[in-house]
């Protein structure tokens, strides 16, 4: 019993006064806890309400999708069979057994599964009324697009170095990039890859959503999705946007550099000819490079709040349609030696099941 009913013992009104006061003021308590409880249960309920994002992508074209549809399937298919020609010649081919061509098939590689990732839901989306995401499928998405991303981004990377080693060094090459240092660079690439998104990917959802779930884009990209974010996002973005600094400009530097000492080391090359076919392998690398980064650097390189749906989609549209059917053109059909052995293979194919009727019909 309180102190103020203790008291008015001797006055039995205002006891009853105090005891009546006492009991609202324990009801009230009550009630508050109550009410408290009861609203963290309805924020709870509120922040795991999206189970799943709406993707929006090209919903706003109407019967143009199906053209779009016909377009970029067309488009993925030639993606498809341009890296796993690339891939298989490289196998197949003794000739092709060489640092260069070893990082050449890990990218073609990376490359197919950085499409495969996006471009299937993009054609399901396009085709059909289907446009939902679920919240699990949404992050894992997300985590292995920019995975193979940064991954591209790395090899790139090495890549350089590579042709830097064979142009400028050319009789430290065997050592410089020896097979067990061409393993430990592409697992470092694809490490350093993942790496990164497993942060990215964390730092988006790890955060409560609560209310808007459509997604601009046709993929689960960072920035239309941290934007969906029912509370402040400054911190995660401001640490995505540092790790995204460093995912892009780092191996850039590295790419600039080497580039750098190419040309010139080719300078000194005293053939005009010699002079010209090495000026255009660097302009084709580069082209796909400053494709690549500079797609890539004007999309993540910035705050999320500055998202625009509709450039920012057709952008989106380069580095993920316009760069990976650019790579296999530049990077292996423009290549003599990979036509050469494209050329063996098909040879191969010819005259092996010829050989083999031969074979079966003698006595």
């Amino acid at each position: 019993m309180s102190n103020a009913v203790v008291s008015s013992v001797g006055n039995p009104g205002k006891m009853c006064r105090d005891i009546t006061a006492h009991t609202e003021e324990s009801l009230f308590l009550h009630s508050c806890s109550l009410l408290v409880n009861l609203g963290d249960q309805v924020n709870q309920a509120i922040f795991s309400s999206v189970t799943e994002f709406l993707l929006l992508g090209f919903s706003n074209l109407g019967e143009m999708q199906l053209i779009l549809f016909a377009v970029f399937l067309c488009l993925y298919l030639i993606i498809l069979s341009g890296n796993i020609t690339t891939v298989t010649v490289i196998c197949l081919d003794r000739s092709l057994h060489v640092p260069m061509y070893f990082f050449l098939g890990i990218f073609s590689i990376s490359e197919t599964c950085y499409t495969f990732v996006s471009r299937p839901k993009m054609l399901i989306i396009l085709l059909s009324l289907l446009r939902t995401i679920s919240f699990i499928n949404c992050a894992t998405q997300m985590f292995f697009f920019f995975g193979f991303a940064v991954t591209n981004c790395m090899l790139l990377g090495v890549m350089s170095y590579d042709c830097y080693a064979a142009d400028c060094h050319p009789l430290w090459y065997p050592v410089l990039m020896s097979w067990p240092v061409c393993g430990h660079l592409a697992a470092t690439c694809a490490l350093i890859g993942f790496l990164f998104s497993l942060i990215g990917s964390l730092l988006v959802f790890e955060l409560p959503f609560c209310g808007p779930n459509k997604i601009n884009p046709y993929f689960c990209d960072i920035s239309p999705v941290i934007q969906l974010a029912c509370t402040e996002t400054y911190i995660n973005e401001l640490v995505i946007f540092i790790a995204g600094v460093r995912a892009l400009m780092v191996p850039l530097t590295f790419i600039c550099i080497s580039y750098g000492f190419i040309v010139h080391t080719i300078l000194k090359i005293p053939s005009p000819d010699g002079k010209r076919k090495a000026f255009s392998t660097c302009a084709s690398h580069l082209t796909v490079v400053i494709v690549h980064y500079g797609c890539a650097s004007s999309v993540y390189l910035r705050p999320s709040a500055k998202f625009s749906s509709n450039k920012d989609r057709l952008v989106t549209m380069t580095y993920t349609v316009v760069t990976p059917l650019l790579n296999p053109m530049v990077y292996s059909f423009r290549n003599k030696d990979v036509q050469m052995a494209i050329r063996k293979v098909i040879a191969r194919g010819r005259f092996y099941p010829k050989a083999h009727d031969e074979n079966t019909l003698r006595p």
